[in-house]
């Protein structure tokens, strides 16, 4: 991959036009600069090699693109942030309780807690404190008081 963006940097605008037609399939935008060519390829080139953007971040910048104000797009933003926060299987969350460690397991369908399966954080929360808590907040994935450590 360095190898073939090193090669493009060496290319002048006809050379990159020939590289656009044999990775696109079709002759290069007469308008893009020879920069804007590079960059493109270059990015297509690190695609392939490591895996294109996934399709809600395609949608969030096509969405990003039409809006009026940076208002607009920074709640999508903070939202898309959030999702791919999502805990991974084996994640281990620990949360200190009135003197008492607690760990919680990610496990598949939902969170393991003191040989239990739980759905939610919420309701181990609500197994720990016997209030109703946002589970995400009580184990510090969230904004709040919470205090948990992911580890």
């Amino acid at each position: 991959m360095d190898d073939e963006i090193a090669h493009l940097r060496s290319l002048n605008l006809i050379g990159l036009g020939s590289r656009w037609q044999s990775v696109v399939g079709r002759p290069a935008p007469e308008h893009l600069p020879k920069h804007l060519l590079f960059s493109i390829l270059a990015y297509r080139i690190q695609a392939d090699a490591l895996g294109d953007l996934d399709a809600t971040t395609v949608q969030l910048l096509k969405r990003a693109a039409t809006v009026q104000s940076l208002d607009e797009i920074l709640p999508l933003v903070a939202a898309q942030d959030q999702r791919k926060q999502a805990m991974v299987l084996g994640t281990v969350l620990t949360r200190e309780w009135n003197g008492q460690l607690h760990r919680v397991m990610v496990v598949e369908g939902g969170f393991a807690f003191e040989g239990k399966t739980f759905d939610s954080l919420s309701g181990i929360a609500f197994a720990i404190t016997g209030t109703n808590w946002n589970g995400p907040r009580f184990f510090g994935l969230r904004a709040g008081n919470g205090k948990g450590v992911r580890t």
